[in-house]
Parts: C-alpha cells; structure tokens; sequence
C-alpha cells in the first residue's frame, strides 16, 4: 500500500514501557517532536563580514502530552505522582516512550522514540464553573533524546 500524502496529524498513539491499561497511552494532543543545534558565533579579527557559527549542544524542549483528566490510579499516574514528589533518596526511573503517527489501517506511518524519558512537569487546566469545557491534564517529559525509528 502506498502512504497517504500528507498524513493526518489526529491519529497517533503513545507507548509507555509498563502502561497497563488504555487510559495510561490514550492522549489528544503531543507536541515536543523538535530538535535544533545551539550554535555559538565566533568573530575572527580582520574579518568584518561575517562571523564563524560552530556548532555546541543538540537541545531538545520537552515532550509535552495532554488528555481528558483521568481520575482513576494508573502505572503512569503512579509514576508521575512518585517522581514529581521525589526528594532525590531515590533515583528516578527513566522509560522509553515510544510515538506512532498511525495510518487510517492503524498501521504506523513513523515511529519516534524518545530515550530515558522522566516526568517534569504535571499540569490540570483551570475550573470555570461558568463553561463547560473538559478537565485537561497536561504531563511533561524530559528526555536524553529523541531519533525517528
């Protein structure tokens, strides 16, 4: 079968290495899938017309998920809730987290694997009595890397 061009940027599907039931990799939205050089500028005497730009750190932002508020225990919620209240006594577990763009077969168009990823941030979006909009939880990961497989 030949791709679809362009895919579809709605259907997708999160892995997590101990996810035990849907509600630990069902999400609407991820967002983090960037990576650029920091790039230092360097002036060589004499030379007025440009400056030398070499290359320092690969840097990658954080891989951001967010889902309808998910009110039960889960492995992820549990993982989360144990790193993010850590007092460093314990080291922090790392996972791999794996990103699937699927196709409409459910078939993964390309796959992204995000190295040694930990929680760093968890977020609930704001009550409103006077809307009736979703709760939104929204969980940060910090990661070593990130490599399309």
């Amino acid at each position: 079968m030949t791709p679809f061009y362009p895919p579809t940027s709605f259907y997708f599907r999160l892995q997590f290495k101990g996810a035990t039931t849907v509600r630990d990799y069902a999400f609407q939205e991820a967002s983090g899938l960037d990576v650029s050089w920091e790039v230092e500028e360097v002036r060589e005497g004499g030379q007025n017309h440009y400056q030398h730009r070499l290359p320092k750190v690969v840097k990658y932002p954080n891989l951001v998920l967010k889902r309808g508020f998910v009110s039960s225990n889960s492995a992820l919620a549990t993982w989360c809730t144990t790193t993010l209240a850590a007092d460093f006594s314990t080291p922090l577990v790392l996972r791999d987290v794996q990103l699937d763009l699927l196709n409409a077969e459910s078939q993964p168009l390309a796959t992204w694997l995000f190295r040694d990823a930990w929680p760093v941030k968890w977020r609930m979006s704001e009550f409103r009595s006077q809307e009736s909009a979703l709760a939104i939880e929204t969980l940060e990961f910090a990661y070593a890397n990130f490599q399309r497989v």
